[in-house]
């Protein structure tokens, strides 16, 4: 990787940061403390919180994991950019719930915030749409080159899908104007990343799964 590059890399992620804590200023001010405006526990401003938080932290696990299994710098630059984007998100969206004094953990299953108790089974580990079972990221961390990258661009894809259906759900249910706006962003930046995926799938001679 260049100096070029990596110097671009680390302005990218110190805007990133600084973006973020300007996010997370606004939701404190518009929120107003805790106050009648504040979203309460069972609110789908904090049920999208709590579960994308998780749906997050997958992506970036497996964004790290591909990471060590290819030397294709295309994915590798992909990966990065997940895992860096995705972690500084999960970070927003837990300090929301500290601003709030809510829980990051609910008794509730997930997806309860939008209507859709039980919806996914949490079998094998995958707890909300599109994540990804413990036997796949098993599988992801046995493969190399071509074979790991593959698997990584269809289960991203995969999950990408589900993250957006959650991220819409917040568009319309939420009430907090700035996670909104955060929530359509997600909207658009993985429907950008899942055209882009789907591309690099096909160049290896493979497609997203059904």
């Amino acid at each position: 990787m260049s100096r070029r590059y990596v110097g671009w890399v680390a302005g990218a992620a110190a805007a990133v940061l600084v973006a973020a804590g300007a996010i997370t200023y606004a939701v404190a001010e518009e929120s107003g403390g805790p106050d009648a405006r504040t979203p309460g526990a069972e609110s789908a401003d904090a049920g999208f919180a709590r579960d994308m938080a998780v749906h997050h932290q997958q992506a970036v696990e497996m964004s790290y994991i591909v990471r060590d299994r290819t030397k294709d710098e295309e994915v590798r630059r992909l990966a990065y950019d997940i895992a860096q984007t995705q972690a500084n998100q999960r970070g927003m969206l837990l300090g929301w719930l500290d601003l709030w004094e809510l829980p990051k953990v609910s008794a509730d299953p997930p997806m309860t915030w939008m209507g859709m108790r039980g919806m996914a089974s949490g079998k094998d580990g995958a707890l909300m749409p599109g994540m990804a079972t413990d036997t796949e990221l098993k599988k992801l961390q046995s493969l190399n080159g071509k074979q790991a990258e593959v698997l990584y661009l269809q289960l991203m894809t995969a999950h990408h899908k589900g993250g957006i259906h959650m991220a819409e759900g917040c568009v319309a249910r939420c009430t907090v104007d700035v996670e909104k706006r955060l929530a359509q962003g997600m909207v658009d930046s993985q429907q950008s990343e899942i055209e882009l995926m789907t591309g690099m799938l096909r160049a290896r001679g493979a497609e997203p799964r059904p």
